[in-house]
């Protein structure tokens, strides 16, 4: 009984991993990642915390999270939160 029990925990358990993607798609960003806010003046790092966050909310094979610079980069991590913020309220209204 109490192996039943293990195997059904373990199955339960490895149900709510993640396996989300670990890096976007080789090559350049498509035209549809650009930003549709006006970024001048915004360092580097918020940009790209943007779009990141962005395309994670709109959940597309661009979406990612780099877990380093969220961590270590305000910037990055500021930007990445907006993009996912705006961009996730704009999917919710189409």
């Amino acid at each position: 009984m109490r192996l039943i029990v293990a195997i059904f925990l373990m199955i339960t358990f490895a149900g709510c991993t993640t396996t989300g993607p670990s890096q976007r798609p080789a090559g350049p960003l498509p035209t549809t990642t650009r930003p549709v806010y006006n970024l001048a003046g915004y360092s580097a790092a918020f940009k790209d915390g943007y779009i990141d966050g962005c395309e994670t909310a709109k959940k597309t094979s661009y979406g990612f999270k780099d877990q380093r610079r969220f961590t270590a980069d305000a910037q990055y991590r500021l930007g990445w939160k907006d993009g996912f913020s705006l961009c996730g309220r704009n999917r919710g209204g189409k």
